[in-house]
Order: structure tokens, then C-alpha cells, then sequence
């Protein structure tokens, strides 16, 4: 069998996050339920109608091209995408082709060919042998992004995928739910025979890409990176047996795991571009708050900049990712750390904030509602207390898990809670040594055992001391006296 490179090339579409349509006044609301509610003159192309432009669409995709270190065009213009689907009621799509809106750029390392602006396309249901289209999302601000083909595993188009949906969120740009088809990926792969350098003439490039296929209809992450995977055996597969691959476009069977044939690859020219009289052509510079320095003062802290400042403060690379991806919790956290001032406490609040604030704010109704509260000043200050205490040996971890709930979600105060309840740790060996008695006594067996040489022994002793002073007894000076009194 051949050796083979896979090359990925992607066309992520992303909705944007506007509170009208690309070119009309239609409420852009991909939550509503009622269909064809949100339709007007315009998005279903009656005769005599004109479009607009949507200001606020062309500045959020600016804002993507500025923090994705994109060349932004001084000169661009909408044009006419022509082809003919029952979701497209002008008998042709609003899309930018020769002069797109950004151009190159990068994320996580892949180059960007472009970022362009379109309107998107309405939505198709079929029932039965009825077919129903549903026009609410007809003309809604679309997003398109091509990346260079300089992919060459699945999982590097994947984490780029996830990146992105990052800035989009919080750039407000978008939402970006695949589930939703708010944010659609479509893959471009080829795979091509892997040549030694003797097989390499000087006069051409070694890049040589195999015959492109486009795979459609992919609604997550992981669909994705299965769908390159699938499809990169298939087209080996294909080659290995003397077949040839044809262009085409596949779609993605998220049951059978599998991509299935759709139609032929369609190129450019068969959708006879031409630049849509209608709408105005766009100079940006003679537009002041979509200047590159403006653009740049209203970039917040970028994802991958928050990862770089997390781990330089020495956070476990799975609570930075967290906290990145639910930004409240990193809100809280960033909030909590900035009154703690210490590095050790801060990695100890970390670490209660991403296990146990973050595992029982899931569990709890309305954990959105409940998260949302964590800003409050109030719970900050009181969650920093607890944080403190925890770390100068106040209380046990056992009695900070104890109270954790009614400190955050409670707002009760920890030092109240824990004067009102005795739960204030024991470091006094004096005072432990009666309890480690009544242990001794209670358990002879653990205790022959332990000195039968089962280090075991003496953790399940610890853990009976720690159970009977109620969390308060230190685990560390209960280790101290049964070691002594076990000698």
C-alpha cells in the first residue's frame, strides 16, 4: 500500500449576531419557532425592492479580520452568486467573490485565504415527500472564512474549528452553535501519494494535492475530525485499488459515520458572478470607526491570549481551557485572583472553582442563572475569604468542600459558618490524642495491620479521625499522633 498525505482545506460559515437581516429590516432571530414570521419584500426578492447594506454585519466581520491579523480591503463590493434551489428565493445568493471584505490571516498556525460577508440561505424541511421551506433565516448576515489547504490532520481542523467559535463568541459576533446550524463547517480533502525527493523534479513544487472533495452537512466538532478521517481512508483506499477520486460534493451520515455522495463539485464559473447593481460599492477608509485603530482599541482579551496569561500563572492546562471556553468561570476566577494577590491561593481557588463550583453548578436547575450570580461582588469577596482560610490552615479542604454551596450559591458567610459550627480546624496534637485513642481502641484489626506493615492501615485510621472531628481535625497532625501512639 502507497503512502499517502491528507491536505485540508475549510469553509466555515458563521451566522452573525445582528439584530436585523443582511440587507432588510427583518428581525434576525434564529430562535424563533414560527416559521416564515420573519420575512418582508426584500429577503423574498419581490419585483421592485432594494436592498441595503447591514453596517453592523460589515463591522463584526471587520473585527474578526483585525484580531485574526487579516488585511482589511479599502475597496470592496457585494456580488451576485447564481444558482437556482427552492431555499434561495431570488434565484441567487448576495456574496462577496473578488473583492472580500479581509484577506489572509491566521489561527492556531493555519493561514487564512479570506473572510467574506453573504446573506444567508433559507431553510429546507422535508416531510414525507413534502417538501417546506422555511424563509425565516432567508438573507440573515453570514460570515464565510476560507482557510489556506495547509491542514494535514484531522485534529488540527477540529481545534481550529473550536478556536474560532471561541473568537466569534467573544468578539459578540456570533453565537456559533454547530447543533443550531449557527456555525457550519464544510471540509475540502485530498490526499495525494507521498514522493521521495528523488521523485521530485527541481523545477516543481513537491506540494502536489490530490483531487478535491468537499464534505457537507457536518453539525460538530467531532463530526468533522471523523469526517476527515473517514474520508482520507476512503480516497486511499480508493487509490490503492487503481480507482480514481472524482470531485464531488459528499455529505457526512452522522449515523453510519460515513460520507455519501451528493453531486458534482460545482467551480466558480458556474455561478456566474457578477457585481450586484443594487448595492453601492464600499470604500472602508472613508468609513471613521472602521479604521484599523479603531477596530484594534475595541478587541477584548483574545482567547488564545487568555490561554497564554492563564498558564503563565501556572493553571493546570485543563482548568485554563475551561475557564476559556465558560468565560464566567473565568470571570470569577480572574475577579477572585485579583484580591488574592498570591499565586498559591489562586491556583488553590482554581482548582475548587473548575472541580467543585463548576460540577454542581451543571447539577443545579438553571445553572446559567446560577453562574451569572458568581460575579456578584459580594460572593467574590466571600468565596476569596473561604480561599484564605483554606490556605492559612483555618479549615480543611473537607470543611471548604462542606461549605463551598452555601458560600457561593448561598451567600453565607464562611467565617460565620464556621465560628457558628465549630468546624475550625484542630492543629493541636493535645487535643487530637483522645480522638486518636477512641480510634485505636475501635479498630484492632487496622491496627495489627498497620503494623503488620499495610501502609493502607493508616490512611483508612486518618480518614476515621478526620470523620470524627467532623472534617476539622488537620490531616496532617492527625498522621503525627497516630504515628506516635502506634509505635
Amino acid at each position: 500500500m502507497a503512502e499517502y498525505k491528507l491536505t485540508v482545506g475549510l469553509e466555515v460559515h458563521a451566522e452573525l449576531k445582528t439584530l436585523t437581516k443582511m440587507f432588510c429590516a427583518c428581525r434576525n432571530n434564529p430562535d424563533e419557532k414560527t416559521p416564515n414570521l420573519n420575512i418582508c419584500p426584500v429577503c423574498m426578492a419581490h419585483p421592485g425592492t432594494l436592498p441595503v447594506i447591514n453596517k453592523e454585519a460589515v463591522h463584526k466581520v471587520l473585527l474578526m479580520g483585525t484580531a485574526l491579523g487579516g488585511t482589511l480591503a479599502d475597496y470592496t463590493e457585494f456580488d451576485r452568486k447564481n444558482y437556482f434551489y427552492p431555499d434561495i428565493p431570488k434565484g441567487y445568493q448576495i456574496s462577496q467573490y473578488k473583492y472580500p471584505l479581509v484577506s489572509g490571516g491566521s489561527l492556531r498556525g493555519v493561514e487564512l485565504t479570506r473572510i467574506h460577508l453573504e446573506e444567508d440561505t433559507a431553510r429546507s424541511q422535508h416531510v414525507g415527500e413534502t417538501s417546506l421551506v422555511d424563509y425565516n433565516r432567508a438573507g440573515v448576515p453570514l460570515m464565510e472564512l476560507v482557510t489556506e489547504p495547509v491542514i494535514h490532520d484531522a485534529k488540527t481542523a477540529g481545534d481550529f474549528a473550536r478556536e474560532l467559535q471561541l473568537l466569534l463568541r467573544y468578539l459578540g459576533a456570533g453565537e456559533a452553535n454547530m447543533e443550531k446550524g449557527e456555525m457550519r463547517v464544510e471540509a475540502n480533502i485530498s490526499v495525494a501519494p507521498v514522493r521521495s525527493a528523488s521523485e521530485i523534479n527541481q523545477k516543481e513544487s513537491p506540494e502536489i494535492l490530490g483531487t478535491k472533495v468537499e464534505v457537507k452537512n457536518i453539525n460538530s466538532f467531532r463530526s468533522v475530525e471523523r469526517a476527515i478521517a473517514f474520508e482520507a481512508a476512503r480516497q486511499s483506499k480508493l487509490l490503492d485499488e487503481g480507482g480514481e477520486v472524482i470531485q464531488e460534493t459528499r455529505g457526512w451520515d452522522e449515523t453510519k459515520q460515513e460520507t455519501f455522495s451528493q453531486r458534482k463539485k460545482e467551480s466558480s464559473h458556474d455561478y456566474r458572478y457578477f457585481p450586484d447593481p443594487d448595492l453601492p460599492k464600499l470604500k472602508i477608509s472613508e468609513i471613521p470607526e472602521f479604521s484599523a485603530e479603531q477596530l484594534k482599541k475595541e478587541l477584548p482579551e483574545l482567547p488564545w491570549q487568555k490561554r497564554e496569561r492563564y498558564l503563565g500563572l501556572g493553571l493546570k492546562v485543563e482548568d485554563a481551557e475551561m475557564f476559556i471556553r465558560q468565560s464566567y468561570f473565568g470571570d470569577f476566577f480572574d475577579k477572585v485572583a485579583a484580591l488574592l494577590k498570591e499565586q498559591k491561593l489562586a491556583h488553590l481557588a482554581a482548582n475548587y472553582i473548575a472541580n467543585d463550583i463548576a460540577s454542581e453548578a451543571t447539577e443545579k436547575e438553571g445553572p446559567v442563572i446560577r453562574v451569572r450570580n458568581l460575579l456578584d461582588s459580594g460572593i467574590v469577596e466571600k468565596f476569596t475569604k473561604l480561599i484564605r482560610m483554606n490556605g492559612g490552615g483555618e479549615i480543611s479542604s473537607r470543611t471548604t468542600k462542606d461549605v463551598l454551596s452555601r458560600v457561593v450559591y448561598g451567600g453565607e458567610d464562611p467565617e460565620e459558618i464556621v465560628k457558628k459550627e465549630g468546624l475550625a480546624q484542630q492543629n493541636n496534637s493535645g487535643a487530637l490524642e483522645e480522638v486518636v485513642k477512641k480510634i485505636i481502641e475501635a479498630y484492632p484489626q487496622v491496627v495489627a495491620d498497620y503494623k503488620a506493615g499495610k501502609s493502607t492501615a493508616l490512611q483508612f485510621l486518618i480518614g476515621q479521625g478526620m470523620k470524627e472531628t467532623k472534617g476539622a481535625g488537620n490531616p496532617t497532625v492527625l498522621r503525627e499522633v497516630f504515628t506516635k501512639l502506634l509505635q
